[in-house]
């Protein structure tokens, strides 16, 4: 009797706690558990008798899952790029300690009669002088480009006697902006100045990357920034060259993609300068207006190098030194037809100053050949062609003007 009372009493406790007013309300987040009336399968104690019921979820829109492997794996990458974040930052305070730390002791240990040095020992000692004088040579006339180019050498020849005796340096803004026709040598002296910023210690490599907009601009959403961070990548350590820069930016077109790709190079230009110089280059007018509609990208270029038109005569000389380097030589009269036929290609479309100068003489080389080809198969000759006849350009091998028009110079 006394056992079956004990039963009795817990059977009633067990039902109390389970009943409706003392279970706890759901918490939010949870899957719902319902009380339900029904039959003797939802009952507990009995038929007709509350029940508990798997609500489910598919209406709960709080509740959510997820992998606990997920959710470590995330909270593993967190942690990891905050102790890479860190580490930069203490290495970054550590380099900066440590140079201030080597100036200090340089200054210590120099006397004051010490000397900085002459300037040539230092443009020599740099290599500056050669490719110098590789740009007199390599470029005919633009005597305010070798000037402009002279003045920036001069900025980081004293810039790096300065450090020698230890005084307060700073990376210049070596960003360029080049204005000027096609064909008057921006790629020649781009590659010059990525020599000589190599040589002085201011990029790594010193080799230039040429890209224009399809090289940096995408065609559909989310394909702009690969291209113009791939560009940006291969250039790193030297110089980029965007050729018709403004062509990137569409004033007309708010959706245009061209203005993230804008955007990342002004990025760029800000937080790695270092490492990386930017030239933007294309005509004078619309590189103004490009600089109008984007000021910040007019900011960041600290060297603007306008390249004028070449003389008639200048283009000559250029026509000189291409044919000497082709092993060619202009015969009697060849001189005055190559000024007659240039000062009037000038006045036609699609002029590109240097580039037409290598057209020419490409064209005149294709007339020697037919002239000498032509000469020696008539049956009037014996058919012998010596090497002064295919080394001469002679003045009816050039083309008339109106020939040489084929298209846009390339």
């Amino acid at each position: 009797t006394r056992m079956a009372l004990s039963i009795c009493a817990a059977f009633a406790t067990g039902a109390a706690a389970l009943s409706p007013a003392a279970l706890p309300a759901p918490a939010a987040g949870r899957a719902a558990v319902c009380m339900q009336g029904g039959g003797a399968a939802a009952g507990i104690g009995g038929s007709g008798g509350p029940g508990l019921q798997w609500g489910g979820v598919e209406n709960d829109p709080n509740f959510k899952t997820a992998k606990l492997s997920d959710k470590l794996k995330e909270a593993d990458i967190e942690r990891r790029l905050e102790s890479e974040a860190i580490a930069a930052r203490e290495e970054a305070v550590q380099r900066a300690r440590e140079e201030r730390a080597r100036k200090v002791a340089l200054l210590t240990q120099i006397p004051d009669d010490v000397k900085a040095g002459t300037v040539d020992d230092f443009m020599y000692k740099e290599g500056v002088k050669d490719i110098l004088e590789k740009l007199d040579y390599d470029l005919i006339g633009l005597t305010p480009v070798k000037q402009r180019v002279r003045e920036i050498a001069s900025l980081l020849v004293v810039d790096k006697m300065r450090l020698k005796l230890g005084l307060e340096t700073s990376v210049p803004s070596l960003h360029m902006g080049f204005t000027g026709a096609p064909g008057t040598g921006k790629t020649t002296v781009a590659l010059r100045m990525g020599q000589i910023l190599q040589r002085m210690g201011y990029c790594r490599t010193g080799h230039v990357v040429v890209a224009t907009r399809d090289d940096l601009v995408g065609q559909y959403v989310g394909h702009t920034a690969p291209k113009t961070k791939e560009m940006v990548k291969k250039a790193m350590g030297g110089i980029l060259l965007v050729d018709e820069a403004y062509y990137l930016y569409n004033a007309a077109n708010d959706r245009d993609y061209g203005q993230e790709s804008v955007e990342i190079l002004l990025n760029v230009m800000e937080n790695n300068k270092e490492d990386l110089i930017v030239v933007l280059a294309g005509y004078k007018d619309k590189m103004d207006a490009f600089y109008g509609f984007i000021p910040g990208m007019a900011s960041r270029i600290g060297n603007h190098i306008e390249f004028p038109d070449y003389e008639d005569e200048e283009l000559v000389e250029i026509g000189k030194v291409m044919c000497r380097e082709l092993e060619y030589k202009l015969g009697p009269g060849a001189e005055p037809a190559l000024k007659d036929y240039l000062s009037k290609r000038k006045r036609m479309p699609f002029f590109a100053n240097a580039r037409t100068v290598r057209n020419a003489i490409d064209l005149a080389r294709m007339g020697s050949a037919i002239r000498v080809f032509n000469e020696k198969m008539s049956p009037s000759s014996n058919g012998m062609v010596s090497e002064d006849e295919l080394m001469t350009i002679m003045p009816d091998d050039f083309p008339a003007p109106e020939d040489g028009l084929t298209g846009i110079e390339s």
